[in-house]
């Protein structure tokens, strides 16, 4: 499969780069950038996103929830989650839905490794691949703030990396035996891995744990939509990194990405803005982002598959998509997503997932081997990728019902007392307050 790989990429690159095996100092470069352009994403960008949107005596709890479960993760990747995603597992069956235990804490990886395309460091892959996994448990995170223990959220990043996440990863995009990736699910960059997987454990998570005390009659107004609109700004910055990187090289796929991830958050801002226009009569600065990070998200899984024209439809939709569920969805079923993760992150995830079969273009160069690739079976590729959406959908469902009735358990339940929650959970939990709060 390697070699499969090396073989598609070698056309958009010079052939000298693989030839012996050598390290391309371009690629290097690029790969690097693209993940400190994915780990401003979280720390920063998600987290201010999240907590612009909390309630004031809450918004230093989202902050730490966010950049908490960043630095967990990150720490549970090097452990355990890189080898759980991406090592190889003696046993055929196991391999389909996990790696193995041989890489903990990379065991058996050299300094001097390269990757798989034999470019860029094996190192800068595996940080690449852990900001990934930090942002994904993060997404969760909006779903269940102003409510969920400290504690119990942090046992639930730990469990829910490696019992959750990793394989997931692995499934999609863990290689040759790795179910879905076999299959020839098409997943750029993390529409089925990372925003459908984030988005519906928030979405469980929420559901498991109760609705805000108050909700949905109390008037819960937002800290600072500024700090909001910043951290979308951030994350469009971010998501750079995040779509370009997954090209793994500085290459022609890497250009295809950035633009149609231009084209689509672009187009979804503008659709969302105009939407609130017509329906409430006010376009609001909260929607300009919320837009923007569903045509983000919408983008990501079809990024280095589609056209400009493509993006276009995919951007378009996603807001369409994204805003029916942040508006409607979640007052038709009264369940409490705080910060919308599912109504925009699953969502949107979902239909970018499948808009990348629709939309994907019929061309040899593609990055990953598929049936659209194979033989030009477009039908056969939509396929695929609900089979992909309704696996990880279903493992997602039931792998964080688990987590979270582990996580309770070892922490004494999973909620905050009465008293707690009505303080506010920057004073009680971290003694802290935000400024003019």
């Amino acid at each position: 499969m390697k070699l499969k790989l090396l073989a598609l990429l070698a056309t958009l690159m010079p052939i000298a780069a693989f030839a012996d095996g050598k390290l391309d100092s371009g690629n290097t470069a690029w790969m690097m950038i693209s993940t400190a352009l994915v780990l401003l994403m979280t720390p920063a960008g998600l987290a201010l996103f999240y907590s612009g949107m909390t309630r004031s005596k809450n918004t230093l709890n989202t902050f730490a929830m966010v950049m908490g479960a960043f630095v967990v993760a990150m720490v549970v990747w090097i452990i355990a989650g890189f080898s759980i995603a991406f090592g190889t597992n003696e046993s055929a069956m196991l391999q389909n839905v996990m790696g193995g235990f041989g890489n903990l804490m990379l065991d058996g990886i050299k300094w001097t490794d390269l990757d798989g395309f034999g470019t860029y460091p094996q190192y800068v892959f595996v940080a690449f691949q852990g900001t990934f996994a930090a942002i994904t448990v993060a997404i969760a995170a909006g779903s269940v703030i102003e409510r969920m223990k400290f504690s119990t959220w942090l046992v639930v990043v730990i469990l829910w990396g490696l019992i959750v996440y990793a394989p997931v990863a692995h499934m999609v995009w863990g290689g040759a035996g790795a179910l879905l990736f076999d299959a020839g699910a098409l997943d750029f960059a993390g529409g089925t891995v990372v925003h459908m997987n984030g988005g519906l454990a928030g979405l469980v998570l929420a559901i498991l744990v109760g609705k805000r005390a108050g909700y949905p009659k109390t008037a819960m107004k937002p800290y600072s939509i500024l700090l909001t609109a910043a951290g979308a700004a951030l994350l469009w910055f971010g998501w750079y990194g995040f779509n370009g990187g997954s090209a793994f090289g500085a290459n022609a796929i890497a250009g295809l990405a950035i633009l149609t991830t231009t084209v689509a958050t672009a187009a979804a801002g503008v659709v969302w803005m105009l939407l609130e226009w017509m329906i409430f009569k006010k376009p609001t600065l909260l929607g300009i982002a919320s837009g923007i990070v569903a045509g983000l998200v919408a983008i990501t899984p079809a990024a280095g598959f589609v056209s400009v024209g493509g993006a276009f439809i995919v951007g378009i939709v996603g807001a369409l998509i994204g805003f029916f569920g942040v508006v409607s969805l979640k007052k038709m079923f009264k369940y409490d997503d705080s910060l919308d993760a599912f109504g925009i992150h699953f969502l949107a995830g979902l239909w970018g997932a499948i808009a990348t079969g629709l939309l994907a273009l019929d061309d040899k160069n593609l990055l990953w081997d598929g049936p659209l690739k194979e033989s030009g079976d477009r039908m056969g590729q939509l396929f695929v990728q609900f089979e992909s959406v309704i696996v990880v959908g279903l493992y997602t469902l039931v792998g964080t019902v688990i987590v979270y009735f582990i996580a309770s358990a070892l922490t004494g339940g999973a909620r905050v007392d009465a008293e707690t929650e009505e303080i506010g959970l920057d004073e009680s939990i971290h003694g802290e307050k935000a400024m003019n709060a």
